[in-house]
């Protein structure tokens, strides 16, 4: 699947050390800082560790927000902000702005930056994953609800809004939610072809999975060209492959109602769309911009196509010409389909429990007036944001068989 999904890179983010300058005032209050510091490096270290898998970046994950979460919600059961929430400076790097970073003094911002690379990481994880749909259907399920999650529960909170184009703003987070959406389909759409399930079942989940990459594809339409572009031909050149499988299985129905006519039409807007796909994917290819490069179109599930696509069309029009003498429709079918079961469905996500180390007593040690006179005697020195250098993944066997 490494070489059918489009991914953006990875988010980069400066060190953190959690060093307060004497803030701390217990040895409880310093372990929670070092605890910070260890578990934020563990969990950047397995964003690009090949060996990581989805158990271990859970529980890399949860051993840092369980203990970022004391610096986020209220200990003291007043309705306050967390004394701590604004005593660190956090800088992170977007999908698809390069390596400029942006800057917070803000725990939510962490949080929620921090979380977002975690879901572009399982996606990326997703992507390397052949012939396991319901592992990949997983994976992508739980990018959705991380991302909606995000944009739902905690980027509202952000007292700085999240700048136009950046990671954090509402049409990113759309798109990375819709494309999630569609490439679960896809999986469910793969399925459903191995097992034979009905022409009409597939054309309608085709039809629906077209329709959210077209959404996400206007999603980012807005959006700078020198960063949005190469996503937007990729999200193309899916809506346009999805289309012509949703034409090709609507023309079988048709045939199989014996309206051979408008399943010769059906059929010829098939090879459209699957035609322009492919120019599409010579587009995408051409286009700079960030994130790896899909090569869908040397992919076993796109070629069969095609060659599906070429051969029903061939039945139909010799049917037509011994059997039903039907005219043909100038104009293609509407597409008027709704899946009724199918549809992928979103893992259920919540953040993990507070750390038992986050106590109210612990946090009552932390003393923010010791900190703010040891700032002043001593300056910052300016975090350095290094680029992630994330692996060359191999491409895995396509057995054509499922999207891969």
């Amino acid at each position: 699947m490494a070489h059918w999904f489009h991914r953006n890179p990875l988010k980069a983010t400066a060190p953190v050390s959690f060093n307060f300058y004497g803030v701390a005032g217990s040895p409880a209050a310093n372990k929670i800082c070092n605890d910070l510091r260890t578990t934020r490096a563990r969990l950047l270290e397995m964003f690009t560790d090949l060996t990581c898998n989805p158990e271990i970046m859970k529980n890399a994950t949860d051993a840092y927000f369980s203990l970022l979460q004391g610096f986020i919600i209220s200990l003291d059961g007043s309705t306050q902000e967390n004394k701590m929430r604004f005593i660190q400076n956090f800088k992170w790097t977007d999908t698809l702005q390069g390596n400029t970073p942006s800057a917070q003094q803000d725990a939510v911002f962490e949080l929620v930056s921090m979380a977002f690379n975690v879901a572009i990481w399982y996606t990326k994880f997703a992507s390397r994953l052949a012939g396991k749909e319901k592992y990949v259907l997983l994976m992508c399920s739980i990018c959705v609800f991380f991302f909606v999650f995000m944009f739902e529960v905690h980027i509202p909170r952000l007292i700085t809004p999240a700048e136009k184009g950046r990671d954090l703003e509402p049409r990113v987070i759309d798109a990375y939610i819709i494309q999630c959406q569609a490439e679960a389909q896809e999986v469910t759409i793969a399925r459903a072809i191995e097992l034979k399930h009905n022409a009409t079942l597939i054309a309608a989940l085709a039809f629906e999975t077209a329709n959210f990459y077209q959404k996400a594809d206007h999603t980012l339409n807005t959006l700078e060209p020198e960063c949005s572009s190469k996503w937007r031909k990729y999200l193309q050149l899916k809506q346009h492959f999805y289309m012509a499988y949703a034409y090709c299985y609507h023309g079988q129905t048709l045939l199989a109602s014996d309206k051979c006519g408008e399943a010769i039409r059906s059929l010829q807007e098939a090879e459209k769309c699957y035609s322009r796909a492919e120019a599409l994917c010579k587009e995408y290819r051409q286009t700079k911009g960030p994130g790896s490069t899909a090569k869908p179109s040397e992919q076993l599930f796109f070629l069969k196509l095609g060659g599906l696509i070429k051969n029903t069309l061939e039945k139909c029009q010799r049917e037509n010409g011994f059997i039903y003498f039907h005219k043909v429709p100038a104009e293609p079918p509407q597409l008027e389909l709704k899946a009724s079961y199918g549809l992928a469905e979103p893992v259920a996500f919540e953040l993990p429990a507070l750390s038992e180390q986050c106590t109210p007593e612990v946090y009552a040690t932390f003393d923010l007036t010791k900190g703010a006179k040891n700032d002043k005697a001593k300056p910052k020195q300016e975090e350095e944001v290094k680029p992630v250098k994330e692996p060359d993944l191999k491409p895995q066997k396509d057995t054509g068989c499922v999207i891969s």
